[in-house]
């Protein structure tokens, strides 16, 4: 009688372990679901499961080049200032535009008849036509700033770059009509690669010699004093009108209260960067 128990037991645990090797091998080989919500989740389950998954070894290999090094390797493509014989600098803003602050921007440009440059993301860009229209009207030169601003050396490759500089390109050249030669990496960060690329594309890349570090949202006084101290014939200065959903640029607004009549009193011409570079902006 035990022996016929055991026989049964045993048989009973032959089953229930076939079924679980079945169960667990469809689940594996299942296809991803039609809806949307549950495909992420089983993306995200499929990824957590391959994180074996080799990287991008241009992304590991790449760190960013210092702007200096980079300007002396490519004189004719990556450009930091212009002539210091000459009392001529250019105002340059990124991230824009941004609804909140490009305008009151643009406003104290025109009060003070002070010409700028704006580098554009291609996702705001899209976003604000009206904004884009209204800086080409009033003179001020637009570049390249990529659509979804991406760290081109962290989260980017070649092909990342191409495909963020073209859609852009794409975007402003229906708004404004034609299609800009200036370029400028966010962070600055590049490698010897992309401005190879870059120049390939028929861009020149822009970068600065003075840096107001106004993303980091200090008084206006402290944002002026870190331009007015550090501005010379030829400088290209770095501002921002563009921010975060929770980043405020109200600080850069009134600092160039205090920048740009300094600096004209000083006896200074502001200047777009084609201008001061003379470069063309258009392809």
């Amino acid at each position: 009688m035990k022996e016929s128990m055991l026989k049964v037991l045993l048989v009973a645990v032959l089953l229930f372990s076939f079924q679980m090797t079945d169960t667990m091998t469809a689940w594996a080989n299942e296809p991803a679901p039609e809806d949307p919500e549950q495909q992420l989740l089983w993306k995200k389950e499929k990824r957590d499961k391959n994180k074996e998954e080799p990287e991008n070894p241009e992304r590991e290999r790449q760190q960013p080049v210092d702007m200096n090094i980079l300007k002396e390797r490519y004189p004719d493509t990556f450009f930091l200032q212009g002539p210091t014989d000459q009392n001529r600098i250019a105002l340059t803003f990124d991230d824009g535009p941004d609804p909140r602050f490009t305008e009151d921007v643009l406003d104290i440009l025109n009060e003070y008849n002070v010409p700028a440059t704006f580098f554009l993301m291609g996702s705001r860009a899209i976003a604000y036509p009206e904004i884009v229209e209204r800086m080409n009207n009033e003179g001020h030169i637009i570049g390249n700033h990529t659509y979804f601003h991406p760290n081109l050396v962290k989260e980017g490759d070649i092909a990342t770059l191409e495909r963020e500089v073209t859609r852009t390109e794409d975007v402003l050249r229906d708004i404004i009509g034609y299609e800009t030669s200036l370029f400028r990496a966010p962070y600055g960060f590049l490698y010897n690669e992309l401005v190879e690329k870059l120049a390939e594309m028929q861009y020149s890349v822009i970068g600065w010699s003075v840096d107001s570090l106004d993303w980091q949202e200090d008084p206006p006084e402290v944002i002026a004093s870190k331009v007015l101290d550090n501005v010379q014939p030829g400088a290209i200065i770095l501002m921002h009108d563009g921010a975060d959903w929770d980043g405020d640029r109200t600080n850069t607004i009134e600092s160039l209260k205090q920048i740009i009549p300094a600096l004209q009193e000083q006896g200074y011409e502001f200047v777009t960067v084609p201008e001061l570079l003379n470069i063309p902006f258009t392809k």
